[in-house]
């Protein structure tokens, strides 16, 4: 465990030209209110887990039936493209459009699912490591599935090549130098997860806990809840100790690149930040915390006892919560009400 208290709070952008992540709710929920498979996911109060007041945990397990919160984001983007291109968009509006992507898990699913929808088509390049029932999940959303390099990192690198070569569109969960309009409606997109919950809290909470691999969701849901509940809420980023990308800039106060092993936490295991989460999280992030993975895998079966079966990676927020070192650390105890995220099902 290592907790860095963020000295660039409330301050200026730490990557100039990369934007702020954006708090434009209203623009998803217009779209989102056109798709059947759009309604709201539960905000669940949780005892016995931490000893706080209110543990309140927002499941995105079912969001979309498509198994996580990144349902939000890269779908998002193909549906706005498609609302760009027709008022009546329909299953052949996209048609001849390719989109091509780099996952490890659940944003190749959201686009393959938005490229099918619309009639589009999606190329979702995975590493090796990745395993095959993964790429049998993206086959079944109509995707075609390329094995590229022994990590993420090169597997995006070859989606990035492809794109290059063929003018296909790529659409990335992460931003970097000048890669910054796609992944900044993607974000946009994790906003209807933001405002749902801020809507469900019955008041505002003491305390945030988001898990962040490149920081797509805890930039947006932060930047969101600062600006409805301002500066009421701790908020706390989570990310593997394998993995510190987000914390390890904040202490450089630049953008690094953090090597490490291989986490169980392999949707946060990203080395390198997105920019503009990067940005939001410097404003609006109190502190940026590492758990390793035995810190957070030790806590997943009371979660399952909860109703909350998720994986490390998605239930890295709330064994936060649950490691009373943590706790300790942070000044969390009775009288905190605590919102996190399951960002995802288990599997």
């Amino acid at each position: 465990m290592k907790i860095t208290s963020n000295p660039h709070r409330g301050g200026q952008k730490l990557i100039e030209a990369a934007p702020f992540p954006s708090t434009n709710a209203d623009r998803v929920a217009e779209l989102l209110n056109k798709c059947p498979a759009a309604a709201e996911t539960p905000l669940v109060t949780i005892d016995g887990l931490a000893d706080v007041d209110a543990l309140w945990v927002k499941d995105e397990r079912g969001r979309m039936n498509l198994g996580s919160f990144k349902a939000l984001g890269a779908a998002y983007v193909i549906a706005r493209h498609a609302a760009e291109a027709s008022e009546t968009p329909d299953h052949a509006t996209l048609t001849g459009r390719i989109y091509v992507t780099a996952s490890a898990g659940n944003h190749g699913m959201s686009v393959a699912a938005g490229a099918r929808v619309f009639g589009a088509n999606a190329v979702v390049y995975i590493a090796e490591t990745v395993p095959e029932s993964f790429a049998d999940r993206l086959r079944a959303q109509k995707a075609q599935v390329v094995r590229h390099g022994v990590d993420y990192a090169a597997s995006m690198e070859g989606a990035r090549a492809t794109a290059d070569e063929n003018g296909w569109i790529l659409l990335s969960d992460s931003s970097w130098d000048g890669y910054y309009d796609l992944p900044h409606t993607l974000m946009e997109g994790y906003l209807q997860m933001a405002a749902e919950a801020t809507r469900q809290c019955p008041e505002a909470p003491t305390h945030i806990m988001l898990q962040a691999g490149v920081g797509g969701l805890a930039g947006a849901v932060a930047a969101y809840a600062r600006s409805v509940w301002s500066d009421v809420p701790q908020i706390i980023v989570v990310e593997p100790d394998a993995a510190p990308a987000l914390q390890a800039s904040i202490e450089a106060g630049v953008c690094v690149f953090a090597d490490g092993p291989d986490s169980v936490m392999g949707r946060l295991d990203c080395k390198e930040p997105s920019q503009i989460a990067l940005n939001g999280l410097a404003r609006d992030a109190d502190s940026f915390l590492t758990l390793s993975d035995q810190e957070v895998v030790q806590h997943l079966p009371a979660m399952a006892a909860a109703g909350m079966a998720t994986t490390a990676s998605g239930g890295a927020g709330v064994a936060a919560i649950m490691n009373t070192d943590v706790c300790q650390a942070l000044g969390i105890g009775q009288g905190a009400r605590v919102l996190c995220i399951v960002s995802e099902g288990s599997e």
